[in-house]
């Protein structure tokens, strides 16, 4: 009987460090945040981060003519305490969902009203409005999905990398 108790207790011991272990692996798509001060306000854009792993990324996992969410797992969300200008788009302080609409030669940005969503639930009725992106090739392939928010005073860039693409498009803060 002590023995079958010694036995189940290590059990459930190796089991429960097994679970542990797994909990602390890091996620596929890690979580990941970018901000930048313009015009003394704050803008910053929360997302999940996809890695390449060996995959062909545009035109294959995220198709042409197809809007993606510009990440993994729930929807990219910009918050803004100014009043912007992302390319010619004005998006007014607040919440949004950012999406992206890639094709070849060019991409859309996607600024959307609704928030709180899964990333691949979207309704383009919801569209603040869509800016063209400024593409150029990667001189090096970029394993993780990266946005960048920079800046200096008021104007300032975002730019979104992956695979062999970087996309970026001016804000500027009103």
């Amino acid at each position: 009987m002590k023995s079958i108790l010694v036995s189940t207790v290590l059990l459930l011991a190796t089991m429960s460090l097994a679970s542990a272990q797994e909990q602390k692996k890091t996620p596929l798509s890690p979580k990941a945040e970018t901000s930048a001060t313009l015009n003394g306000k704050t803008v910053s854009i929360q997302y999940s981060s996809p890695q390449m792993r060996n995959r062909k990324i545009f035109g294959e996992l995220v198709p042409f003519g197809q809007v993606w969410r510009a990440g993994a797992d729930n929807a990219t969300s910009l918050h803004t305490d100014a009043d912007l200008m992302i390319g010619p788009l004005i998006v007014p302080k607040g919440d949004y969902t950012i999406y992206v609409l890639p094709n070849q030669t060019e991409w859309s940005l996607i600024i959307n009203k609704q928030t709180g969503q899964w990333g691949t639930e979207y309704h383009e009725e919801q569209d603040l409005g869509r800016v063209q992106m400024l593409l150029k090739d990667a001189s090096n392939p970029i394993e993780g999905f990266k946005i960048t928010l920079s800046g200096a005073g008021k104007k300032g860039m975002l730019q979104l990398e992956w695979a062999n693409t970087i996309a970026t498009v001016p804000v500027e803060a009103k």
